[in-house]
């Protein structure tokens, strides 16, 4: 089982789990992160490294976040290395809901 990237990463973008991954399963679009499953190894090591918990294993996220890994995973560029997050990602951590209101795919 692969891990996911929630929404809670959606205008964060903290990319401390990155650096981690012995895989490089990460990848990057313009609003937040998102994690190739069939290329994750569930080792794990990246879920503590959030800072906000936006990372979780396959069977605690929804259906539509593992899909929007999944797909996205296939369309974004790889990330292998630690980057800033967003500017204002601070304002953004402890938001819900953020999919609806931020994620545009034509955008991302």
């Amino acid at each position: 089982m692969a891990y996911v990237v929630t929404e809670k990463c959606i205008r964060c973008k903290y990319t401390d789990c990155v650096d981690v991954c012995p895989v490089d399963c990460f990848f990057e679009g313009k609003k937040m992160l998102v994690i190739h499953p069939q290329q994750c190894i569930d080792c794990g090591v990246c879920e503590p490294e959030c800072p906000i918990g936006a990372i979780v294993p396959a069977d605690r996220a929804s259906l539509h976040m593992q899909e929007v890994n999944a797909v996205y995973s296939e369309k974004w560029k790889r990330i292998t290395s630690k980057k800033s997050p967003l500017p204002d990602a601070d304002n953004y951590k402890h938001e819900e809901g953020k999919f609806e209101k931020y994620f545009h795919a034509d955008e991302d």
